[in-house]
């Protein structure tokens, strides 16, 4: 749907060396056309300011999530209550749905006439286009429920690990739903994945958040915190799992409707998806959240801090979805494995994360094994590129 997918990417015009003498201000060919593209700074320039994004995305909204689930305070600063995560979630779709919008109007070149015919395009003459997304939209609003729900139980770090799990079940999806096939090294590598996760999720590292204070340490008073602190982590735990689940399916059938669709730009998509998806969230506020709203109010517990998350969240995938196209696969592979090791070091010192050796071998299990399933095989299909497959534009 893109409208550069059929014209050479700038690393097929990178191939083509350019003499010095070429580039010599005396060269003038007469048919301009003809002369490749040089080799510039700006390509560069784009492409890491792409990974800086891809990290920022990772890193960021993991560390704010964190610490929006820990800090219960109010726009006054005094102590209030936590903010419903449900709120959080339809709002993150209705902003993301008015910004998809925004960018749909730029470019009808802000004429109302045009935008009303392309939004009349996007959902009212394309009912089983949003009849189909609307599985994806239901499972990705579970999804980012579930994401807050495990970073309210589980340190950071340990969230990021643990939530690496997606490459696996969404390896699993693909072979069961788009009969994907995959070479030995890359399920050597989903179960060394696995056995990284489980070794960072029983290490029983955790931040001050999910831990009593050692100077308190014995008393009845200190096992209830104890006993707590491990219920807190189990809950995390399967939040975080399931969210993986949904994750991996999200993406493969995705990609699978996408196949037999018509091909649309990114921001029309997203505003199929994000109507369904603005709707099952707002249903989801009163079957989970109807008392406490009518209690305290829609706003209830959120802060600035709260706030800078949602809209990260709703701008972020967005970013990704576009910064994609310009990091290749080493850069994305370098962003998630880099994203784990920077989420631990900030941890650190923000939340107080201790890691043991356990976390620490866990963790370098997960980087390996991304590293490790991200390499072509020896005989090199395009719908294995990447890490995770989202989109049938990897065939073509």
């Amino acid at each position: 749907g893109d409208k550069g997918e059929g014209s050479p990417s700038a690393n097929d015009r990178s191939k083509v060396q350019i003499s010095d003498g070429a580039a010599d201000a005396s060269y003038r060919p007469k048919d301009l056309s003809l002369l490749p593209a040089p080799r510039s700074s700006t390509n560069s320039f784009i492409k890491y300011f792409a990974l800086f994004l891809l990290v920022f995305q990772m890193v960021g909204l993991v560390l704010l999530m964190r610490f929006s689930r820990v800090t219960k305070t109010g726009d006054d600063g005094k102590e209030g209550g936590l903010y419903l995560a449900s709120t959080a979630v339809f709002l993150m779709e209705a902003i993301k749905f008015t910004i998809c919008a925004s960018v749909i109007f730029h470019q009808s070149n802000y004429s109302y006439s045009n935008f009303t015919k392309a939004m009349n395009e996007a959902i009212f003459k394309s009912p089983l286009e949003i009849l189909k997304l609307s599985v994806p939209s239901l499972t990705y609003t579970v999804q980012n429920n579930l994401l807050y729900c495990a970073l309210t139980n589980l340190d950071a770090a340990t969230y990021q690990v643990m939530y690496q799990l997606k490459i696996l079940t969404t390896a699993v999806f693909s072979a069961v739903l788009l009969k994907r096939q995959f070479s030995t090294r890359k399920w050597m590598s989903l179960v060394t994945l696995t056995i990284g996760v489980a070794l960072a999720q029983t290490s029983g590292t955790g931040d001050h958040t999910s831990h009593h204070h050692p100077a308190h340490a014995g008393g009845e008073a200190d096992k209830g915190l104890d006993l707590q602190a491990e219920q807190n982590r189990i809950v995390g735990t399967v939040a975080v799992l399931c969210a993986a689940c949904t994750s991996g399916f999200s993406g493969v059938y995705f990609e699978r409707i996408l196949k037999g669709s018509p091909r649309v730009t990114l921001w029309t998509r997203n505003i199929q998806m994000g109507i369904p998806s603005i709707i099952i969230a707002f249903i989801s506020i009163f079957v989970k959240d109807h008392a406490a709203v009518l209690s305290k109010g829609f706003f209830q517990g959120y802060s600035p801090i709260v706030w800078t998350v949602v809209i990260v969240q709703a701008a972020g995938g967005l970013i990704v979805a576009v910064v994609v196209k310009y990091a290749d696969n080493v850069l994305k592979v370098f962003a998630a494995s880099f994203s784990i090791v920077v989420t631990g070091i900030i941890s650190y010192f923000l939340f107080d994360f201790e890691p043991n050796a356990k976390f620490i071998l866990g963790t370098a299990c997960v980087v390996l094994a991304i590293i490790i399933y991200s390499r072509p095989d020896t005989a090199p299909s395009r719908k294995k590129k990447g890490i995770l497959p989202t989109s049938s534009r990897s065939r073509k």
